[in-house]
């Protein structure tokens, strides 16, 4: 017999409430903030055939639901606490389901992100989390907070899951162990909350990368009425990207990197007053930052190659509704 709506939330998605007041069960869940805390709030939604591909492994579908959320948190230094998930199935597959959930809570459970509610209905596989989180009064990290003179950063490295994909829908290939590095990044993505607490008092701008650095980094420079230098020889990459880079496919792996989506590192800017408090972040999470340029009074991106010449075009970052 097929599971009920409200079977199939008990038995795969309810769990009693441990931070909330009230969670999942009634007709809206309670919370009560921190004292001297504010909530921040996003949503993200996932769309089979958009985000992920339709044969993905569930398990790491339910990791990426929530990753992309708890990847808005750290952009703006907030401990995220309590989620809630809309689900539009196109049937009720047990095992899926089972795999999706497992996913979805083994991350939550490693930043103790509790479920509090949501909703379930047939129809095209659709996800989406809505996050809470807390960040002290007065020390969100913001998009508008970007002076001249600042330093430009960003986690870990970029490019590695555009090149999974372009590697999946044939545009590049691959060795195994070069698409088992990439195609990680992609499915599993690493979201940095950690990092974007302690660059609480430190980062005075900060965004996540989730539609490629250009793009991403240029809502920085918006929001801050700035411009950037960046030195594309100081932009992290692993050795698939360089690998790429240095032959034939060239203009594939500056798409990849500089504007492929899905990294879910940070980028953020420092005044150099603050830089050196950088050493002991990165060695506290043992996460590798990177200084890839710096914040300059006029407005637009400047990208610099190897020999110090600007890149004559810079690739487009990914747009939901520009082909």
């Amino acid at each position: 017999m097929a599971l009920t709506e409200f079977e199939l939330i008990e038995r795969f998605f309810r769990r009693p409430a441990r931070s909330a007041k009230l969670g999942i069960g009634d007709d809206a869940a309670l919370v009560v903030p921190s004292p001297g805390c504010e909530l921040a709030v996003s949503v993200d939604m996932l769309v089979s055939g958009r985000h992920f591909l339709a044969d993905a492994d569930p398990e790491s579908i339910g990791h990426k639901t929530l990753a992309v959320n708890l990847s808005d948190m750290a952009a703006i230094g907030a401990t995220p606490r309590w989620a809630l998930l809309a689900a539009a199935l196109p049937e009720v597959d047990t095992t899926w389901l089972a795999a999706f959930a497992r996913g979805l809570f083994s991350l939550a459970d490693e930043h103790d992100v509790e479920l509090i509610g949501g909703d379930t209905t047939r129809g095209p596989l659709t996800l989406s989390v809505t996050i809470l989180g807390e960040v002290p009064a007065g020390r969100a990290l913001l998009r508008g907070g970007a002076k001249s003179g600042d330093s430009i950063w960003v986690s870990g490295r970029l490019g590695d899951a555009a090149l999974a994909l372009a590697h999946v829908q044939g545009h590049v290939a691959l060795s195994a162990e070069e698409f088992a590095v990439c195609a990680h990044a992609l499915l599993l993505p690493a979201p940095r909350v950690g990092l974007g607490e302690k660059l609480r008092g430190i980062a005075s701008a900060a965004i996540d990368i989730s539609d490629g650095l250009m793009g991403d980094l240029g809502h920085v420079l918006q929001a801050s009425g700035v411009g950037a230098m960046l030195e594309l020889a100081a932009i992290p990459r692993g050795a698939a990207v360089q690998r790429v880079l240095a032959g034939p496919q060239r203009e594939l792996a500056l798409r990849c990197l500089l504007a492929g989506g899905d990294d879910y590192e940070l980028c953020f800017t420092v005044p150099q007053a603050r830089e050196s408090s950088l050493g002991a972040v990165a060695r506290d999470l043992g996460l590798a930052l990177a200084r890839i340029g710096s914040i300059s009074g006029a407005t637009g991106i400047v990208v610099r190659d190897e020999s110090g010449r600007a890149l004559a075009s810079l690739p487009r970052s990914f747009d939901h509704f520009v082909p």
